[in-house]
């Protein structure tokens, strides 16, 4: 799918336009942060992570390793601080009025709360897909993907083009809209605008896709078809997903994480936490005596 975007790079570099702008460690148990080193895999690493919207305590002392292109689900109860872990991993928490967060996020080797960490530079290397499809109304299929390209300075329109058509090969939406281009975006089915809206954060080369209960919404064909991306996806990038569905994070992950009242209960690889659970949290969640 990227083959056209390398080639991007490259003739970037002469415009200047594009390299400027779209440039598993189980937590111990006195829940320190784990010793990571960058042979082990590890995309991104969440170290004594806390967060808070005003005086409510929502995520407590997170500690977890995503590793590279790996699929990792995070599953628990309404309310345990899944979606609330995603948005500071993205740095979407702290535009929250009264929200603050503290502790470390890694990517790579960037400390994104850092000092001298761009938050924008950070968002431009991660995508978001939310729980409902929201592609820009005012736009056609075409302009939704090619967007965030434009909106960072880049003017080549055969570049463009052909970035957009890739974007959309990416998500399997190419073969349903090339002849509906011009469409306006909310034109379509809402399984189709979830993966338009997937195209649109391919777009921007992300390294990281994250993945906000995406299917929630979706019938269950369309949801299939988001389940089949992921898997293709992942070839490439590193998903993090939420989901309420304990059978879509055994289908599409390889590792899960288990949340509860702001606490990470256990983390490990996907057959074994569903088989084998070492937290009996963990077993009564799973076996549906609670959630």
């Amino acid at each position: 799918m990227f083959n056209s975007l390398k080639s991007a790079n490259t003739s970037q570099k002469k415009t200047n336009e594009l390299s400027s702008s779209v440039s598993s460690a189980t937590p111990s148990a006195e829940n320190k942060s784990p010793t990571l080193s960058k042979n082990e895999g590890i995309k991104l690493s969440v170290s004594s992570l806390n967060a808070w919207f005003g005086t409510k305590h929502a995520l407590k002392n997170i500690n977890i390793a995503f590793k590279e292109n790996c699929v990792t689900a995070l599953i628990g109860p309404s309310g345990c601080g899944k979606t609330t872990l995603l948005r500071c991993i993205n740095r979407m928490h702290e535009m929250t009025p009264g929200a603050s967060v503290k502790g470390q996020i890694v990517l790579d080797d960037l400390d994104i709360y850092s000092k001298g960490s761009d938050p924008v530079v950070v968002k431009r290397r991660m995508g978001m897909v939310f729980q409902k499809p929201n592609p820009f109304p005012t736009m056609s299929i075409y302009d939704n993907v090619a967007s965030g390209l434009k909106l960072n300075g880049v003017k080549d329109k055969s570049l463009i083009k052909h970035i957009v058509q890739e974007s959309l090969q990416g998500a399997g939406l190419w073969d349903e809209v090339k002849n509906d281009l011009n469409k306006p975006g909310i034109s379509i089915s809402g399984g189709q605008q979830q993966r338009l809206c997937i195209a649109r954060a391919l777009a921007m080369q992300p390294e990281i896709l994250l993945m906000d209960e995406p299917t929630s919404a979706l019938d269950p064909i369309a949801s299939s078809k988001i389940e089949e991306l992921i898997r293709e996806l992942n070839e490439r990038l590193t998903v993090i997903i939420v989901t309420h569905n304990l059978q879509q994070a055994a289908r599409v992950s390889d590792y899960t994480t288990f949340m509860y009242l702001g606490e990470l209960i256990e983390y490990g690889p996907t057959a074994q936490l569903f088989k084998n659970p070492q937290k009996e949290l963990t077993e009564r969640y799973i076996s549906g005596k609670f959630g």
